[in-house]
């Protein structure tokens, strides 16, 4: 009879190794295990705190031309290299702010074309103007989808590297939600983790957009919706609602001696500000009525 194949044990307690992940083989190993798992991963570095999260979060769906795409850019790009938004910046505290960019059309469509950068002196602004300057164009989608825009830019701030006690998302389009769920229930979770969310309305598309924004788009503590009449007076939208949301005042409390301010908002071609509506300083549960997908 042929004799059994000799069975291998292993000494109690030995660690063993697969994929490189340590398995315990005995509860004396424990504390062993534990040791080898703690090694296996990397320690989260600290985060480092700022005085300002900001996801700028810019519409390059189908709607927007080459010729508005690149004013949209290049508007972008004068906005961090204006006096007026680098005092915005000092006005913001010392630890200066964190600046992410994301681009955003249809449903699957969103992506982060600047990664977290520490903005906090002129420097820095101009190294990041350069940047967005340099910036290529990453969709042309068919769909409006704002819902998953807010929820992709509500994602990053987790584990970004920062800390800060203010998050705002800014997002600028010029067209209404036309993919997925409607945009109020993802600005609801935004606001429940204490995320503001302010908007750019161009009207070209839309006349009544900033009424739509009001309503479905931003929430949060200060939340605001302002317009621009085309992607021409979008570079001077955006310079002064990047001075408003930094600096934590009204576009009126720009620091002393800083350039003067942005024409009045009566003046043509210039931008208005509305405040958020009761709608959208709502937070979860109060959610828009209709459709859940288009």
């Amino acid at each position: 009879m042929a004799s059994s194949p000799t069975r291998r044990t292993q000494p109690i307690g030995r660690i063993v190794k697969t994929a490189n992940r340590p398995i315990c083989k005995s509860a004396t190993a424990a504390l062993l295990c534990l040791g080898a798992w703690l090694s296996a991963w990397p320690l989260p570095a600290q985060a480092e705190a700022v005085d300002l999260e900001l996801v700028l979060a810019i519409d390059t769906s189908i709607s927007v031309n080459p010729q508005e795409y690149t004013l949209q850019v290049a508007g972008l790009a004068r906005a961090f290299r204006d006096p007026r938004v680098h005092a915005a910046i000092r006005a913001a505290g010392e630890r200066g702010i964190a600046v992410s960019l994301v681009q955003w059309a249809s449903q699957n469509e969103q992506a982060v074309m600047i990664g977290w950068s520490k903005v906090q002196d002129p420097d820095s602004a101009l190294r990041l103007a350069d940047d967005i300057a340099r910036m290529p164009r990453r969709f042309a989608g068919y769909g409006t989808a704002i819902s998953s825009a807010l929820q992709f830019s509500t994602d990053l701030f987790f584990g970004n590297g920062f800390e800060a006690r203010r998050r705002i998302i800014d997002v600028s389009g010029d067209g209404s939600d036309n993919r997925g769920p409607m945009p109020s229930r993802k600005r609801n979770v935004a606001v429940s983790l204490g995320i503001t969310i302010n908007g750019l309305a161009i009207l070209n598309e839309e006349p009544n957009l900033d009424f739509y924004y009001d309503r479905h788009v931003i929430g949060g503590t200060g939340a605001f919706v302002m317009t621009a009449n085309d992607y021409i007076d979008f570079a001077d939208a955006i310079v002064v609602k990047l001075i408003r949301e930094i600096s934590q005042g009204p576009i009126a409390a720009a620091p002393e001696g800083s350039p003067p301010p942005m024409p009045s908002p009566t003046t043509p071609h210039t931008t208005a500000v509305r405040l958020a509506g009761p709608m959208a300083a709502s937070g979860p549960g109060r959610e828009d009525p209709g459709r859940e997908t288009r």
